[in-house]
């Protein structure tokens, strides 16, 4: 696969160092996939090109960020925070997740699969606004103590419903695949008759691990009745977070349905979310994502 091959002019936004650096970005992932293929030394090749890759998008946020100061880009301060929050928190997370599976196939499958679909939302949603091409997504970032609530409401949630351990991977999760999952979309009413949207989306080896617990039988696919379960288990994890956050009286539910992962991606390009969370549980990542 030849790298003019790889790369999809519809990620241009017009700016040559920016797009040469986000090329680049996309050449060293796909050769990922490639060495990720090698069972002789794929580990070993592995490590060194997520290695050059982590280092290579940390020296590219800088420079995107020296030329959103230089225009005196107004979306500065919400763009620079999605760099952080994949500096800081998606590539320790990830890398501490591939350190202790022992480079495993599905630990680097997380890893390849959140980096493509973080730069691929990434590129289309925020840098094409940089060059003015589309609005910036994100008009608010809701960090701190909001955020932190939320945080700890799903983390003690989760730990209930599913008897794991949380780590946050993303606090500004863009709808990139990590893995066969199961997505739920659930839509709740106020009082006023306003929508709220909640998606979630459950990797498919979490939600088997949670329904053979509850049903005492060892499980190894999807099927109607797991999934039937799983959404279950989606509702129920929205009304503890509701309950945890105290908010529990203010919406009720109107209606949930499962959607293909182009649908989510779809919902995510078309919508702004107020808060997007990406955890991994040990046994599988979680995604939770609300649109007030």
């Amino acid at each position: 696969m030849s790298k003019e091959a790889e790369w999809d002019k519809r990620f241009n936004i017009g700016i040559d160092s920016i797009d040469k650096a986000h090329r680049k970005l996309f050449s060293i992932v796909h050769k990922l996939i490639e060495l990720s293929k090698d069972k002789s030394s794929g580990q070993w090749a592995c490590a060194e090109g997520i290695k050059y890759f982590k280092n290579y998008a940390v020296k590219h946020f800088a420079d995107e960020e020296a030329y959103m100061r230089s225009i005196d880009y107004k979306g500065y301060e919400i763009h620079k925070r999605l760099h952080d929050d994949m500096r800081q928190k998606t590539l320790p997370a990830l890398e501490k997740d591939l350190t202790e599976s022992g480079y495993s196939e599905e630990s680097i499958h997380h890893f390849i699969g959140i980096c493509i679909g973080w730069l691929t939302a990434h590129i289309i949603i925020e840098d094409r606004a940089i060059a003015g091409l589309i609005s910036n997504k994100w008009k608010t970032d809701h960090a701190g103590a909001d955020m932190d609530a939320l945080e700890n409401a799903l983390s003690g949630t989760i730990h209930e419903i599913f008897r794991l351990p949380t780590e946050i991977v993303s606090e500004h999760y863009s709808g990139e695949s990590f893995g066969k999952s199961m997505i739920i979309r659930l839509t709740y009413l106020t009082a006023d008759q306003e929508e709220v949207q909640i998606f979630m989306a459950l990797e498919e080896s979490l939600v088997l691990r949670a329904v053979s617990s509850i049903l005492n039988v060892p499980l190894n696919k999807m099927d109607q009745l797991v999934m039937a379960i799983g959404k279950e288990l989606a509702v129920r994890i929205a009304e503890q977070v509701a309950i945890r956050c105290n908010l529990a009286l203010r919406y009720h539910l109107k209606s949930s349905h499962f959607m293909t992962p182009e649908q989510f991606r779809q919902a995510f390009y078309a919508g702004n979310f107020d808060y997007s969370l990406l955890f991994n549980t040990g046994r599988g990542y979680f995604a939770f994502v609300v649109g007030l």
